[in-house]
């Protein structure tokens, strides 16, 4: 809903056009380079760009897959406000994929639109399903994990911590990291993973 004196509300093609074209000229990539990494012509490229064309998902994935991003980032002008809130309604955050989605873990994101540069991610994360094989993650920043709900034996490098709904464990990204051994389901916990500032 647009006030009087804002501006004039941009379509979806030119929001998400205009997005690729800023992420595509930060890279210093040229038309070519992506269009060639996402398998689509220059001219489809150039006409997303400029807001001339809609694409499909499948285009808008690979194109996001070549400039290094996720898709949520081509939609992050979309119908932006001016509130400096964002509000998530319960399970409406976004699901995502990420290292441990195929051992039964599920990610929801709890916070998007970050601008150019991403300086944290929360995620809810949820684990119902035991898997022989645990992931291990490495990663740029500092994360936080708060347990909510079940119990969870949790591995941060030579060190495992029991971690219990109210319990919290800080530890720096790039330590290996991961779950242990699922000690009681169904397990629920937050990750905020904060990263430094000079990341990208």
């Amino acid at each position: 809903m647009n006030k009087q004196g804002d501006k004039p509300a941009i379509s979806l093609e030119e929001s998400v056009g205009s997005a690729i074209k800023e992420l595509r000229q930060r890279h210093g990539l040229t038309i070519a380079q992506v269009s060639e990494q996402a398998s689509i012509s220059r001219g489809m490229l150039s006409k997303i760009e400029n807001g001339q064309t809609s694409a499909g998902m499948e285009t808008l994935a690979r194109i996001a897959r070549a400039l290094g991003v996720s898709m949520s980032m081509l939609f992050s002008k979309y119908d932006v406000t001016a509130s400096t809130a964002q509000h998530i309604k319960k399970g409406k955050g976004m699901e995502v994929v990420r290292r441990g989605t195929k051992s039964g873990h599920t990610y929801h994101l709890l916070a998007y639109d970050q601008g150019p540069v991403k300086l944290f991610e929360p995620f809810l994360i949820t684990m119902d399903d035991d898997s022989e094989q645990y992931p291990t993650f490495q990663h740029p920043g500092t994360e936080l994990l708060y347990m909510l709900e079940g119990k969870i034996e949790y591995r941060c490098g030579p060190d495992t911590y029991l971690l219990e709904p109210g319990d919290s464990l800080t530890f720096q990204g790039e330590v290996a990291h991961g779950p242990e051994k699922l000690v009681k389901f169904p397990i629920k916990f937050l990750s905020f993973i904060v990263y430094p500032r000079s990341a990208e």
